[in-house]
Parts: C-alpha cells; structure tokens; sequence
C-alpha cells in the first residue's frame, strides 16, 4: 500500500517561499479550515483574517505556510518558521520537470527559458549541466530565495 507524504521545508519566510514555490509549480495555498473562498478571493489574505479572528498573536501569523497541488497529484509543500540559516548543500532536492519529452537542443531552449522566468521570480541560476548523451540529458541548477538547491531538468 502506498502512503502521500508531503515535503517540508525550513525557512525564514515561510509566506515568501511558499509564494515562490507555488509560482514556480503552479501550486495554490489552500484556504483556512472551514472557511469557503470564491474563486477570485486571496487565500494568504484570508488567513490572516482566520489567524486574527481565532487570536493567534500576529508575530505568529508567518510562522508556516504551505500549498498544494490545485490537480491533487504532486505533494503537498509544507514550509515551517526555523531561527537558524541554511549552512550546508541540501541533502535532498527538488527536481522541476520543465522539459519533458523534449532532447538536445530543444530541452536546453526550453529549460533555459524556465530559468529565466525562475531568475524573476527570485531564484539564482548556480550551473548549466549540457547534455552528454548516453546518460546525461542536461539540466540547470538553481538555488530558491533562501538558499534551496533545486534543478531544473
């Protein structure tokens, strides 16, 4: 039998990373528990008016974040207040799949237009990896707006 998970990440805004990642996955932050958004309302606004009216002191508002996938099938993210800076390479990583399918030329000119968007969203483009067939495809590598190694492949 299989289990969902979810994948948590460490962070110093978790309300601007979660921003970033749902960006960059086309992800939604859910809205609070029982209560119903129209289709145009802001989902991180509507949180801050749930936290405000059940009492949580305001300094606590951004202390996690989290979104989803608006399709139900990637995991869910989850991002938690933590005090301390990032201080080493991550040990696990997120791969975004910005070309599948595609090969050579074509995969490199569709994840470089990805890191581009990316770049302007806040990312930091780190390494181009070019394709060395058998093998290796090619990919880019890239941090977040905290430090997150991800790849672009």
């Amino acid at each position: 039998m299989s289990r969902q998970f979810q994948v948590t990440f460490d962070a110093h805004d978790p309300k601007a990373l979660s921003t970033f990642w749902r960006d960059v996955l086309g992800y939604v932050h859910p809205g609070p528990p029982g209560v119903e958004l129209p289709a145009d309302a802001d989902p991180l606004g509507a949180w801050d008016e749930f936290l405000a009216r059940i009492g949580v002191p305001q300094d606590q508002w951004n202390t996690r974040s989290a979104i989803e996938d608006p399709d139900g099938d990637g995991p869910r993210l989850f991002f938690q207040q933590v005090p301390e800076d990032k201080v080493a390479k991550n040990r696990l990583h997120l791969d975004v799949r910005a070309a599948p399918g595609l090969q050579g030329a074509d995969r490199m000119a569709a994840l470089e237009a990805e890191c581009f968007r990316l770049v302007a969203l806040g990312a930091t483009r780190v390494k181009r990896y070019d394709p060395e067939p058998p093998m290796g495809a090619g990919h880019i590598v890239m941090q977040d707006p905290e430090g997150n190694e991800f790849c672009l492949d």
